[in-house]
């Protein structure tokens, strides 16, 4: 029996937590239409995006920066420092978690973007033997989030150099556009995930990871008042034409696809989510295209078919780095499946504070993502 496959998109009913409108439309489109309707393009976009520059601005007078743009080398974060910097005149501190797995690409892209704009670096390095634990403990967790680390280590630097230089402004290169958004269930992530799966299974103590504790995330939020922006929801950004301008004015280079600026992350998106747990995120920006009309659905699926671009020898490098045999690799990738349902984590606690993460959601201090998934029952 085939599957149904959403009118609008390309995401089926393999999806988690999806569902069809008579029309045939899945709730991930009309999620996508409120998104829309709350962060318009255009003039009125255009409106809104000159005001929250001139909130920007006036927060950062008297400071050495206005705000803080966190950067990986990929297209979104280089376009948005670019944008920042040349249209709007910001004086933007770029952030950077280096967990010691980023391609060369991404390092000369960050170093090329920000030297020709003159935007100063804050980086945290974590010890490679400490994340290479940290990446084995979630692998014999037998969850599907080893990316988890990534993500909340770099929310947590750019909290630590927002706090260190007084900047109550963090701009995000997210687009929910050209991105579209993560079907709810596919990732999960917090710190106390962390502490949990490297407690049980890791080798090495949390020294050297910055990882992003409750109280601290509160404290950023309520005291530190440091507001979560999204410039991109407002302009109308045309991601090829933005890589481009990006290499032709600072020789940027594309990496292959998105979420691939990373040696773990391309292993992760295009090895371990489609083998491991029959999850290929391609979907999510294809689906993304297919809304906006970039691309044919016809065209999508077809691209779907094709194997995700991986690196020769990528798999291998990463069985190599994080000491596994041929035979534990295989073990590992075949392990019975959990979740973080399975661990400690404060999915609990976000869930009966989610009054309290509305308001924070509603004062910028929270992205409306974290609202809606992680506020909510599982």
């Amino acid at each position: 029996m085939s599957k149904q496959i959403c009118s609008r998109c390309i995401y089926d009913e393999a999806v988690p937590n999806i569902s069809f409108d008579d029309a045939g439309v899945c709730n991930y489109c009309h999620q996508i239409e409120s998104l829309e309707s709350e962060y318009p393009t255009g003039k009125e976009g255009q409106a809104r995006l000159d005001k929250m520059i001139e909130e920007i601005k006036a927060a950062g007078k008297g400071k050495k920066y206005d705000a803080i743009i966190g950067v990986s080398g990929g297209c979104d974060s280089s376009y948005l420092v670019h944008e920042m910097v040349t249209k709007y005149g910001l004086r933007v501190l770029a952030a950077h978690f280096d967990n010691t797995w980023n391609s060369t690409i991404a390092t000369e892209n960050i170093h090329n973007v920000l030297e020709k704009l003159g935007v100063d670096l804050f980086t945290i390095v974590v010890d490679n033997k400490e994340y290479d634990d940290i990446y084995r403990s979630f692998f014999k967790a037998g969850v599907k989030d080893l990316e988890t680390p990534t993500d909340i280590a770099l929310a947590t630097t750019l909290y630590k150099a927002a706090e260190k230089f007084g900047i109550k402004y963090m701009i995000e290169g997210h687009s929910f556009r050209t991105e579209g958004v993560a079907p709810l269930g596919w990732i999960y992530m917090d710190g106390k995930y962390i502490e949990s799966v490297q407690k049980q299974f890791g080798t090495y103590k949390l020294k050297t990871f910055p990882n992003l504790w409750f109280k601290d995330f509160l404290r950023w939020m309520i005291l530190g008042r440091i507001k979560k922006v999204r410039p991109l929801y407002y302009m109308d950004y045309d991601k090829e034409a933005a890589k481009k301008l990006l290499a032709e004015k600072y020789g940027w280079q594309w990496y292959g696809g998105h979420h691939l600026e990373n040696r773990f992350t391309a292993f992760y998106h295009s090895h371990f989510l489609p083998t491991r747990w029959g999850i290929d995120f391609r979907i999510a920006g294809y689906s993304a295209y297919c809304r906006n009309g970039w691309m044919s659905r016809e065209e999508a699926l077809g691209l779907m078919q094709e194997a995700p671009h991986i690196e020769d020898d990528l798999v291998e490098y990463v069985k190599k780095r994080l000491g596994f045999s041929d035979d534990e690799f295989e073990r590992l990738m075949t392990l019975p499946k959990k979740t973080y349902k399975d661990y400690k984590t404060y999915k609990k606690t976000f869930e009966l504070l989610r009054p309290f993460f509305w308001l924070m959601y509603k004062l910028e201090l929270v992205p409306k993502s974290f609202y809606m998934k992680y506020t909510v029952k599982a």
